[in-house]
């Protein structure tokens, strides 16, 4: 686990997450296969707001249960939040998203999200 910052395109909002990027995936459901989502899962405890909570919007489809939270003013979707399987709340994060990381280094594991 490693502490990187984060946050949309225009600035609006910023935070923290302590995650391991060595277990992504690229799922393949329809928002995540539009939005080119590399996604590393962390426990919400790992994950800060730093500032911009009324810049996000929560865009909810599907089974609607996880929270797409996304830039009112950019629209760049960052990341997400939902309960584990484990009963968990968890933070779904766009790795593209991260501030300082290689892109290069990460090797996402496909996930078929769209036969679930």
């Amino acid at each position: 686990m490693k502490k990187y910052q984060g946050g949309c395109h225009c600035c609006k909002f910023s935070y923290e997450v302590e995650a391991d990027l060595s277990n992504t995936i690229a799922c393949n459901c329809s928002i995540c296969t539009k939005r080119g989502s590399i996604l590393a899962f962390t426990p919400e405890t790992n994950f800060t707001l730093k500032s911009g909570a009324n810049d996000t919007t929560d865009y909810l489809w599907n089974k609607k249960v996880i929270h797409h939270l996304f830039c009112k003013n950019c629209g760049i979707l960052s990341y997400a939040k939902a309960v584990g399987p484990d009963g968990i709340n968890m933070v779904a994060i766009n790795v593209r998203c991260l501030d300082d990381v290689d892109l290069s280094t990460i090797k996402p594991t496909p996930y078929d999200g769209r036969s679930r």
